[in-house]
């Protein structure tokens, strides 16, 4: 490789970060210093990664514009936790600088597109933190400027890169105490440092092989190709047209498919055209579905035809639109648990994204959610921390009006969305929550993970821990015991109402004893036990 690379090498480098992360994301989950059964930054760098690959491998044009265009749109839809919305901010970063060169990118083009990579994963975070993800695309940033003076070719550059990429990673300890005490670099930089060592690799011909788990063809037609009927003001193409060609003929040749991908352009547009000489998938959307399966059949056999009229699916939507006109408001909150989406739902929240603690929903999956929510301003609870910025990504990809509460906790949710009121103004509203989330003190009791110390507390592996919002406050062998002891820690003389909420693995009856013992020890404090049902966590807790 010299000094440049064209589209199929970015291609081939965008690709194999995912691979790579994706292999190891176990071992950057294992980074994570908490010991709370979250650790999932790889498994949301991963899972960003993997939307970014899914758009990229949807989009056939190969020039370095299509290609930036479409991992870039994948990123941003497919961003989980805060590790995968930075991670999908320095994408966004390098792909608007790439994405105005043609043909070919020389190694002073990449090396500015890592600074303004660096530059939009700053402006992502609101109070950046050193010692972090952060400070490893900085650093390499900076490198970059220096390498493109003295690097001979592309495998120099991003070697040199890379190189003090690492070195300032491993620095990281002296940063932030909490990873020096733990004995582990920061999990985000990791993560980044494979995703830089993926691209080094592709031009070395060191290619990750890593299989998809989920159907990503689902993915990208039903993110992408498939049409949102709400927004149709006029369908050019009328027909949705789907099927797989199989038992494809020996004469067939990859030139053929490529020939059919053209002609399939020529009569619709939405056009997925990819496999090989064993299956193709086809997409279309057109006015002329005989003549794409006709078109088909000179390739081979077909199978799962599909075409729907998309014309009379927008008039029956248009009404029921018109039966059910749009509220000025809605809700929507992350929760995981039968019984707390039931809580949401009694509370007049309007949809519920089943996620929370290790299963933080993108931030496509926030704006799909708002998207079928019948209302034009859409308040969003996260209950999360690592939630937060997904949310608010969601606002660059629905028309929706998203109005994020920062909520960092079930309890924080509920009081919340309790305090809405439909006569008051956004702004009123979002004011009033902000009071409320301010008065309320939430806590968990889960199991420990990992053997360490934190807050000044030896904790060992399989310890019940009770924590508040920021720290370990107890820990124990037994979940009740731990539980009236957090309770213990949490309440204050001004304190007037307890809610325990049970999660899936706590029995009524157990919940039941522990209530008696708190009526018993708290008896000025009105003490309620409600199914939760949450997955992680023996009891998440409120005090009011």
């Amino acid at each position: 490789m010299g000094k440049t690379i064209n589209g199929s090498a970015l291609r081939k480098m965008f690709s194999n970060a995912f691979s790579l992360v994706e292999e190891k994301k176990k071992d950057i989950d294992a980074l994570n210093v908490f010991p709370v059964p979250d650790g999932d930054t790889g498994t949301n760098m991963s899972l960003t990664l993997k939307s970014a690959v899914a758009e990229m491998n949807a989009c056939e044009s190969n020039t370095i514009e299509s290609i930036c265009v479409a991992f870039n749109r994948g990123a941003l839809k497919g961003a989980r936790g805060n590790s995968g919305v930075i991670t999908s901010q320095i994408i966004k970063g390098i792909c608007s600088v790439l994405m105005s060169f043609e043909n070919e990118i020389q190694i002073k083009d990449f090396a500015r597109a890592i600074q303004s990579g660096a530059e939009m994963a700053y402006k992502a975070v609101t109070v950046p933190k050193e010692g972090t993800i952060l400070t490893i695309i900085k650093a390499m940033a900076e490198k970059s400027k220096q390498a493109v003076k003295t690097a001979k070719s592309f495998e120099d550059f991003l070697s040199e890169v890379l190189a003090h990429g690492e070195s300032t990673l491993q620095m990281t300890p002296d940063m932030l105490p909490v990873l020096k005490k733990a004995g582990v670099v920061d999990a985000g930089g990791r993560g980044l440092m494979y995703i830089f060592s993926g691209f080094y690799k592709a031009l070395t011909g060191e290619m990750a092989e890593v299989e998809f788990v989920d159907n990503v063809e689902k993915d990208i037609t039903s993110e992408e190709l498939h049409v949102n009927y709400q927004s149709l003001a006029d369908i050019k193409f009328a027909y949705c047209t789907e099927f797989f060609i199989i038992n494809i003929y020996e004469k067939t040749t990859d030139a053929d498919i490529n020939t059919l991908r053209t002609r399939l352009m020529e009569i619709g547009d939405c056009v997925l055209c990819i496999g090989d000489l064993q299956l193709v998938k086809v997409h279309v959307h057109t006015n002329e579905p005989n003549r794409a399966l006709g078109y088909a059949l000179q390739l081979g056999e077909l199978n799962g035809v599909k075409i729907e009229n998309m014309l009379e699916q927008n008039r029956q939507l248009r009404k029921q639109q018109e039966k059910v006109p749009m509220k000025e408001y809605g809700m929507i909150v992350v929760a995981a648990g039968e019984g707390l989406s039931n809580v949401y739902k009694d509370i007049d929240v309007d949809y519920v994204i089943s996620g929370g603690q290790t299963m933080n929903p993108s931030a496509n999956d926030i704006a799909t959610a708002a998207d079928k929510v019948n209302a034009k301003n859409i308040f969003v609870f996260p209950n999360n921390k690592n939630i937060i910025m997904s949310a608010e990504q969601a606002n660059d990809i629905t028309d929706k009006n998203l109005i994020v509460v920062p909520t960092k906790s079930i309890p924080e949710g509920v009081s919340a969305v309790l305090a809405f009121d439909a006569n008051s103004s956004i702004e009123e509203n979002k004011e009033n929550m902000m009071e409320v989330i301010s008065t309320v003190r939430s806590g968990s009791v889960t199991y420990a993970v990992r053997t360490t110390n934190v807050d000044g507390i030896d904790v060992k592996v399989g310890d019940i821990m009770g924590l508040d919002e920021h720290s370990v406050l107890t820990t124990g062998s037994s979940v009740t015991d731990t539980t009236i002891d957090l309770v213990d820690k949490l309440v204050s003389e001004d304190s007037s109402n307890v809610t325990l909420f049970y999660g899936e693995g706590v029995t009524e009856e157990d919940s039941q004893v522990l209530q008696a013992k708190l009526e018993e020890r708290f008896p000025n404090i009105d003490i309620s036990i409600v199914f939760g049902g949450q997955p992680v966590y023996y009891y998440i807790i409120s005090v009011e």
